[in-house]
């Protein structure tokens, strides 16, 4: 079975050698960068399982780089930073962070969080041949969605939730095991089934033409419109 690859990106080499050395010792193999330029080019290439990234580094910072990732990738982000202020989190999740990870930080909390984000985010469609349904491609392998041959950038838990659906091959998946699946108590966070509805009408937005596609079934959930 091939090794999860995690990128790690921070200007501090010290904070590095510390995350890439428990990151080995747990069986990951590791990547670094020092800044957010190298870090883009390293991720477009190498194609990471996920990226830890500090977010307070010189010239492109952390979430300049993930705004500019999201652009071409949904790959899995952790941030690191020494602002733990409410708002700060806020800003990192938006931009589709799908962690958030205060300074200075447990080894053994961060490692525990990459296995929680990896487990959720390499599910059971990940892997795998692409899947076409009309206009809509969906490559688990890549984690990337094509409509008309166009890349769609979607956050993570968007790619997630369309996965999902597509795993189930156009039965009703409700909206509870939505929330169990993707926000679950590991993560100690309370989830209203109305922040499922939320993120699957931003997906609907992004897919286009494809939209109709993913469909609400009244008081249970949703299901994928399936060739």
């Amino acid at each position: 079975m091939t090794r999860p690859s995690v990128l790690v990106v921070d200007d501090d080499e010290g904070v590095r050698t510390i995350v890439c050395g428990r990151l080995a010792g747990e069986g990951y193999d590791s990547l670094q960068a020092a800044d957010g330029e190298s870090a883009l080019a390293l991720a477009l290439e190498r194609r990471p399982d996920l990226l830890i990234v500090d977010v307070a580094m010189p010239g492109m910072g952390g979430h300049e780089l993930v705004r500019r990732l999201r652009q071409r990738s949904s790959v899995p982000v952790i941030f690191l930073s020494g602002r733990v202020e409410d708002a700060d989190r806020i800003v990192g999740l938006k931009l589709g962070a799908d962690d958030y990870v205060g300074k200075p930080f447990s080894p053994s909390e961060l490692m525990a969080r990459v296995e929680a984000v990896l487990r959720r985010t390499r599910g059971p469609a990940s892997g795998g041949t692409p899947l076409r349904l009309g206009e809509l491609e969906l490559d688990p392998e890549r984690r990337e969605v094509r409509v008309k041959g166009r890349y769609v950038p979607l956050a993570p838990r968007e790619f997630d939730l369309l996965a999902m659906l597509a795993d189930k091959k156009g039965r009703v998946v409700t909206r509870d095991e939505l929330v169990e699946r993707f926000w679950g108590v590991e993560d100690g966070a309370e989830v209203s089934t109305r922040t499922v509805d939320q993120h699957v009408a931003r997906l609907r937005r992004k897919l286009t033409t494809e939209r109709r596609r993913v469909l609400t079934v009244k008081n249970s959930g949703y299901r994928l419109l399936w060739d």
